[in-house]
Parts: C-alpha cells; sequence; structure tokens
C-alpha cells in the first residue's frame, strides 16, 4: 500500500469514526479547552516559580514576591483542578460516544451484514482492541494535541512580550517539535504500525482455530503446520513492536535534543537583545516546559498511526450498508483466505495460514515409517479407565481390523464408542492391552506418522474458516482438483461446490457458518475420503442427514474407499450396515454381541430391539415426507 493511498484511507476511516461524535462535540470542545488550561496552567507554574526563585535570592522586601507566591500556588492548585475536570469531561463524552460506536459495530456483526465474512476472534479484536482505538484517538491524539498547539501559541505570544527575536526562535524550536518530529515519527511507525493490528486479529484467530480444531488438525498430523503459522505470526508480531519500540526511543531522544537546544538558543538571543537577569531565567525554564508540551504532538502523531488499522477496521464495520448480504468471497475478491485476510495485506512475510496451503510433503515425509496404503490394526484386551475410581470406559476389547475389513461398532450412549475412536487413533492411551499396526506396537511410531495409518471423521469434526480447497487439502496437502471432485462427489457435496460462484474457492465461514448442518458434515467428511488413510475412521458420518441421505453417502463413501483399506464405523444409526464384515455391540465398554447384520437382527438383545425401532420410525418418516 503506498504513502497516499494509505493516508488517504485513514483519513477515510477517521472522519468515517468522527461523524459519531458530533452530538459530543460540545462537551469534547470543553475537554479541548480545559486541558489546553492545564497545560498552561503548568508552563506558567514553571516560570512564576523560576522568576519567584531567582527574584528571592536578592532578598527583595516581601511586597514584591507576594503576588508570585499567590500566583504559584494558584497555578498549582488549578493545574490539578483542570487536570481533573478535563479528565472527566473528556471520558464522559468518549465513553458515551464509544456506548454508541460499540453498539453499531456489534449490530453490523451479529446480523452479518459486514461486508467481509467475520471470526469470533477477529470479531472479538474488533469489539475489543479496534473499537477501544475510537477512544484512543479522541482522549490521546486529538485532544492533546490541540491544547498542544493552542498553549504553543500562548508561550510563543508569552516570549514576545519579554523578547521578540527570542520569541522567534522559540516559534522555530516548537514548529520542530510539534510539526517536524511528529511527520518523522509517522514516517517511521506508519509501515510497521499498519500491519500490527490485522497481525493481532489474525492472532486471536489462531487460538480459536487450535483450539477448537485441535483434535481435527492432530487427527490430520497438521498440528506441526498449524503451530508453525501461528508462532511464525507471533514472531513477526513481536519484530514489529521491537521496531516500533526502537523508532519511539530514537524520536523521544531526538525531542530531549531538541529541547535543550531551543532552549540555549532563546537565551542565546535574549542575552544579544539585551534581555538579561530574571527574564533570562524565565525564558530558559518557559522554553523548557513549552517544547516538552509540544512534544505531546509527537506522541499524539505517533498513537495516530498505532491506531490507523483498528480504525478502519471499526470504519469498515460502521459504513457497512445495511442492505449487504453476508456472501462468501474468494480469496482474490477480498474473502477472507487463510493466507491474505487473516494477516492482512501487510502480511508479506510468507505465511499461508493455518492450513496447508497447497501440494507439498505432509507430516513424516521426510523418512516414513508408515507407508500409505493398507493396514492391519489389532486391538488385544484393551482396557480405558479416566479416573481410578471410575468403571472403565472400555473393558478388555478385542478387536481384529485386517486390510479390506469393514467392522462397525454400535452401542447406547456412553458404551465406550468415542473412546474407542480415540484409542484407535492414538489420542488415548490404554490402561493396559495392546493396539498393534501390522504387529508393531502404537507407540512405536511417531504420533505425526499415525494418521497415514488410521485417520477420518471424528465427532463433532471442526470446519475451519477456510476455502472449500483449503479444508479438503488438510486431509491430503498435495491433491488434485480431480482428487477433490472424487472425494466430495462421494460425500454428496459436489453439485453443491459447483454451483458457487467461487468453486473451491468458496469460503465457508468460521466453523463452516456459510454452510448447512449437513453440508458441513459432507464437507469434513469429504475431507477424511480425500485423507484415504489405511484404517478410515467414521464416527458418526451421516450425523445431520435424513435417513435417506444418510443410506445414500454411506454407500458413496465406502465405495470410494479405495480396495484394500479398512473401515471403522462408528454409529447410532443400524441401516446401511447389513455389507459389513462384523458389527460390534458396545455396552458399558464391553463387547456384548458380535456379528453379521442378519445374524444380530434375528437375535435377542440390544441390536435387535434398535433395529425394529429404527426400522419403524424411519418407514414413518418416509412415510410423511413430501
Amino acid at each position: 500500500m503506498s504513502g497516499g493511498a494509505g493516508g488517504s484511507g485513514r483519513a477515510s476511516a477517521e472522519r468515517a469514526v468522527l461523524r459519531l461524535a458530533r452530538p459530543y462535540l460540545g462537551r469534547l470542545v470543553g475537554a479541548g479547552l480545559l486541558a489546553a488550561a492545564t497545560e498552561f496552567a503548568g508552563l506558567a507554574l514553571m516560570a512564576t516559580a523560576t522568576w519567584l526563585l531567582m527574584s528571592a535570592a536578592g532578598q527583595p522586601p516581601l511586597d514584591r514576591l507576594t503576588v508570585a507566591i499567590v500566583a504559584v500556588r494558584a497555578l498549582a492548585i488549578g493545574r490539578g483542578v483542570f487536570r481533573y475536570t478535563e479528565r472527566l469531561a473528556g471520558h464522559d463524552a468518549v465513553l458515551r460516544m464509544i456506548t454508541d460506536v460499540r453498539a453499531r459495530v456489534f449490530a453490523t456483526l451479529s446480523t452479518g451484514r459486514s461486508a467481509t465474512t467475520q471470526r469470533s476472534g477477529d470479531a472479538l479484536s474488533r469489539l475489543v482492541s479496534d473499537v477501544e482505538a475510537v477512544q484512543d484517538l479522541l482522549l490521546r491524539v486529538l485532544v492533546p494535541g490541540a491544547a498542544a498547539a493552542l498553549v504553543g501559541v500562548l508561550a510563543v505570544g508569552g516570549a514576545a512580550l519579554i523578547s521578540l527575536p527570542a520569541a522567534g526562535v522559540l516559534a522555530v524550536g516548537l514548529l520542530l517539535a510539534g510539526v517536524a518530529l511528529p511527520l518523522l515519527a509517522t514516517r517511521l511507525t506508519r509501515r510497521s504500525a499498519d500491519q500490527v493490528a490485522p497481525l493481532r486479529g489474525a492472532l486471536a484467530v489462531d487460538a480459536i482455530d487450535l483450539t477448537h480444531g485441535a483434535a481435527d488438525l492432530a487427527a490430520f498430523g497438521a498440528t506441526g503446520t498449524a503451530l508453525a503459522a501461528a508462532r511464525g505470526r507471533a514472531e513477526r508480531l513481536a519484530r514489529l513492536e521491537r521496531r516500533l519500540a526502537a523508532a519511539g526511543f530514537a524520536v523521544d531522544a531526538a525531542g530531549v535534543l531538541l529541547a535543550g537546544l531551543t532552549a540555549g538558543a532563546v537565551v542565546l538571543v535574549a542575552l544579544r537583545s539585551g534581555v538579561g537577569g530574571v527574564l533570562v531565567g524565565v525564558l530558559a525554564v518557559g522554553t523548557l516546559a513549552a517544547v516538552e508540551i509540544a512534544l505531546a504532538l509527537v506522541a499524539a502523531a505517533r498513537q495516530r498511526t498505532l491506531l490507523g488499522a483498528g480504525l478502519a477496521r471499526v470504519a469498515d464495520l460502521l459504513t457497512t450498508p445495511e442492505a449487504t448480504a453476508p456472501t462468501a468471497t474468494a480469496p482474490g475478491a477480498g474473502g477472507p483466505d487463510l493466507g491474505a485476510e487473516r494477516t492482512g495485506a501487510a502480511d508479506t512475510g510468507g505465511a499461508t495460514g493455518l492450513l496447508p496451503p497447497g501440494p507439498g510433503p505432509g507430516p513424516g515425509d521426510a523418512a516414513p515409517a508408515l507407508a500409505e496404503g493398507p493396514h492391519h490394526v489389532r486391538l488385544t484386551g484393551v482396557t480405558v479407565r479416566y479416573r481410578a475410581d471410575a468403571a472403565p470406559a472400555l473393558d478388555r476389547l478385542d478387536l481384529d481390523l485386517p486390510a479390506g475389513r469393514r467392522v462397525a461398532v454400535v452401542g447406547p450412549s456412553g458404551a465406550g464408542k468415542s473412546t474407542l475412536t480415540a484409542v484407535v487413533t492414538g489420542t488415548v492411551v490404554p490402561e493396559r492391552g495392546r493396539i498393534t499396526v501390522d504387529g508393531v506396537d502404537l507407540a512405536g511410531y511417531p504420533p505425526e506418522q499415525l494418521p497415514r495409518a488410521v485417520g477420518g471423521l471424528l465427532a463433532e469434526a471442526y470446519v475451519f474458516h477456510a476455502t472449500v480447497r483449503e479444508n479438503l487439502l488438510l486431509g491430503r496437502p498435495g491433491a488434485t482438483d480431480d482428487e477433490l471432485a472424487a472425494a466430495t462427489r462421494a460425500a454428496g457435496l459436489l453439485d453443491w461446490v459447483r454451483d458457487q460462484p467461487h468453486g473451491w474457492d468458496t469460503v465457508v465461514g468460521e466453523e463452516g457458518g456459510q454452510l448447512s448442518g449437513g453440508q458441513r458434515q459432507r464437507l469434513a467428511l469429504a475431507r477424511a475420503v480425500l485423507a484415504a488413510p489405511g484404517v478410515l475412521v467414521l464416527d458418526e458420518p451421516t450425523e445431520g442427514l435424513d435417513p435417506a441421505a444418510a443410506d445414500a453417502v454411506l454407500a458413496s463413501v465406502l465405495a470410494a474407499t479405495p480396495a484394500g483399506h479398512s473401515v471403522l464405523l462408528i454409529s447410532h444409526r443400524l441401516s446401511g450396515l447389513a455389507d459389513f464384515d462384523e458389527i460390534v455391540v458396545l455396552d458399558a465398554g464391553r463387547a456384548v454381541q458380535r456379528g453379521r447384520h442378519a445374524e444380530l437382527a434375528a437375535a435377542p438383545g440390544w441390536y435387535r430391539e434398535q433395529w425394529l425401532r429404527q426400522e419403524a420410525a424411519e418407514r414413518g418418516y418416509l412415510a410423511l415426507a413430501p
């Protein structure tokens, strides 16, 4: 972004925000005048106290000092009163305005009228830190800046009463302190400051994705990639903040040097113009105080620069037309892809987002211990207990999944089905028993390689705020468009993708917010199919789909599973299990029934009872369906 474009955008954002200050203009002007009175009282106090001390050294009659003594007391008290009143008036006006701003921002975010799809981490950043930027613009930029400019003019006028040439030197020093140094501070900090707010928003989103999507990242072996991307953004933010601190230190040092040089020049010019005695000391101390006040403009300019990105983000929401509908846009068209929107236009450090961006080696490619393809997984006497005094979640369970075998695990809630998937995928270590992959103990493999052997769709799979393509590539970073199409076709999502204006680059929203519940489930299922692990684990893969769609999707996914790959299905639905090699009924962590569908449906027990109930319920559903 060019400097001109950036300055124009910043000014436009400030105008959009300040329009909301019009109802409180009187209060803000009053706060500015009180701030000027505070600074002028401080300046006058320094000058009067200097005159009093230097005059008292000559031991004049007390009546000559009485007025100065009273003035010093009055100015000292008045300065405190002015400061308190100014803070009271300023904060009253600003907090009233901020209430309005925050309400408008929240209304835009909550109704989805924003021009860009928001994530909760980014939305939280806008509601808190970015809205506080509006407060800082008024209280830390405009009010103190206006007060410093007014006091500078009064200081030059006061110096002119003593020495016109000295006043001219003071005016030059104040211009350098109040104009040149602020411009220098802005130039040194603008580029870095424009990147800080987007990076902070990106880190807020990283925290949400890494927390909510931890299970899915681990299941697909992408945790390291996600952590590395987040760590890279955090390090970039730290570098920017260090750079800003160094620039601030340099400008502050220049300000201190300028104050000393200006005071020295004023004294020299005053002496040459015939001013002497006490008034020279008053000019010197007054100059130091005046330049220090003018240096407040440096802090205001630096603060304004730092606030620019946050103000722009708030203004984006404040100026969003209410008729704008929430749409998912492609990365190239302003949508929030993981590489560009997350870190803003300023993020040029090569970060490509939370998810793997495209073709490339996955975790463990350097020296794979587990090749892609069929695997034999066996559980022998596995027991899992979450607390020492609790009943086991799995109790001496045996399960055999040779290459190509399809096993379904069913049972009532709390039977241990989810614990079984956690054990098989290596996220839960059993208390006793053994889990082997191709005859090797599961613990013997590096955790990042396990998703190649065992993985798939976990319960409550997380859909990332990214494009359809990026969500799918989590399963297989090097997949081609044809492979993406095959996986989404198996999950019944391909027609929807083709109907979208941006196709694979359609942004699905945070946690799939732009999708229906069924579409989110199909997207997560397509990702699991694309990953194609040796043992495909499907935990409630048709959750949220109607019975007919659920049966069709399950059959399609099974047909798309590569030859020789095993399937472990966890399901509460018993329909569609007729072709499975084995069905295991769990209850209280134990396998209470085993067999094929026809055998279990004919034998008394939990499976037969549930099968009859579900058949009756689904027949009734189909009868009522249009």
